[in-house]
């Protein structure tokens, strides 16, 4: 079996980002993935502007620390100033164009104007450039404000705004098919008849792939069999860049996915030394005239699935799509909790942070137990055969790394 670090490497070594993108309206680029750099072509703020509510004056004229000024103008925010004579001063609001002349502004809690004479009562010295906003001290022309391969959150939407960019060009969306495997399955909402549970995995894979931008087709349900499941797979590829399923990776005798893989494509990877989900699965499925699509096989037991799925399909997604995406960081925390009996494989803990910022354990570690996931922060990284005692060192993953 290939630890996770080589089965990641295999993984990500086998993938060529999409090279297809469309322009679509800023406003709707939410977590698509950016296509191209993005370059200003004007300067944040394109001119000199005040951060403060008060007076702009010449600095040279409040040297004294209580300078008498008449006020000779009102400048709001989006209206242009008159240039400022010596002696005066202008009353100005936050984000207002600097005066030609003044090159400082007083806040108005250090000033008192007398409106019976018109004229304000500097009570500080200032010195140039005192709340003053300059003209390109964020953004300067012509620079690049957004790298080819980020991911659009809510800040790059706004900064694109910032310098008027209307519409960007994004990596089209990758099309996905899911299906999942097991007689067992049975949806939300119709009877649970006797052997059956409720297919948890249809609504967790959708989840997590949908909020990796992902146009998703469900496929549903496969019946246990091996022209079943080969037929799935055939209907997957068509049209499709990435096949997942979920359930009959491993080596029972209901299990087709493996054969059903081999015999319509090919099968590049079989079994991580993990836990939990040691039966993952990556191949391709063949299509007539056109590069084969890729498949990953996901465990089927609900913990299985989604852990496999944060460590190994989330990047493959990411590169896919030619986004930047750095390895998750591992963050040193302490243990406050003993785990006396490693395993020999690479295990993944189900943790949270408590009150005393250590981490704490989930009490069942079973793959079946999907509580952990949603009680627990985030996932222990565990060296294969290394016991924990309260207190020692941990590598801890949070999901809010790995879900973002």
């Amino acid at each position: 079996m290939l630890s996770a670090q080589e089965a990641l490497d295999a993984l990500l070594a086998a993938v060529q980002p999409i090279a297809d993108f469309q322009s679509i309206p800023t406003q709707e680029a939410t977590g698509r993935v950016l296509a191209a750099d993005q370059a200003s072509q004007l300067d944040v703020p394109p001119m000199d502007n005040t951060q403060m509510d008060g007076y702009a004056v010449r600095a040279a004229d409040c040297a004294s620390g209580a300078a008498s000024l008449a006020v000779s103008q009102r400048i709001p925010a989006g209206h242009v100033g008159q240039p400022l004579q010596p002696g005066t001063a202008a009353r100005i609001f936050t984000g207002a164009l600097i005066p030609e002349g003044a090159d400082a502004v007083v806040m108005q809690e250090q000033c008192t104007f007398d409106e019976a004479s018109g004229r304000v009562t500097v009570s500080h010295a200032p010195a140039a450039g005192e709340w003053v906003r300059r003209r390109g001290e964020d953004i300067r022309a012509g620079s690049t404000i957004l790298a080819r391969g980020t991911r659009l959150r809510a800040q790059e939407l706004g900064l694109a705004a910032s310098v008027g960019l209307a519409t960007l060009p994004v990596v089209r969306r990758l099309k996905v098919a899911v299906f999942f495997t097991g007689d067992e399955l049975t949806m939300p909402g119709e009877p649970l008849r006797p052997g059956a549970i409720y297919n948890s995995n249809r609504y967790t894979l959708r989840g997590l792939l949908q909020q990796l931008g992902c146009e998703v087709t469900d496929l549903g349900n496969v019946p246990d069999s091996l022209p079943a499941t080969r037929a799935a797979l055939r209907k997957a590829a068509d049209g499709h860049d990435l096949i997942i399923t979920s359930g009959g990776v491993s080596v029972g005798e209901e299990d087709h996915v493996k054969p059903a893989v081999e015999a319509e494509g090919r099968l590049n990877l079989w079994q991580i030394a993990i836990k939990p989900g040691k039966p993952l699965a990556f191949g391709e499925v063949s299509r007539d005239a056109m590069a084969p699509a890729f498949f990953i096989g996901l465990p089927g037991n609900p913990v299985s699935s989604f852990v496999t799925f944060l460590l190994f399909v989330r990047p493959f997604i990411l590169k896919l799509q030619g986004a930047q995406a750095a390895p998750p960081k591992r963050y040193p925390m302490r243990a406050d909790f003993d785990w006396p009996k490693p395993d020999r494989r690479n295990e993944f803990l189900r943790v949270r942070i408590n009150d005393r910022l250590g981490l704490e354990l989930f009490p069942n570690q079973g793959s079946g137990v999907l509580t952990s996931t949603v009680w627990g922060d985030g996932l222990v990284d565990n060296p294969p055969g290394q016991a924990i005692r309260a207190g020692d060192t941990v590598h801890f993953m949070p999901f809010s790394d790995l879900l973002n």
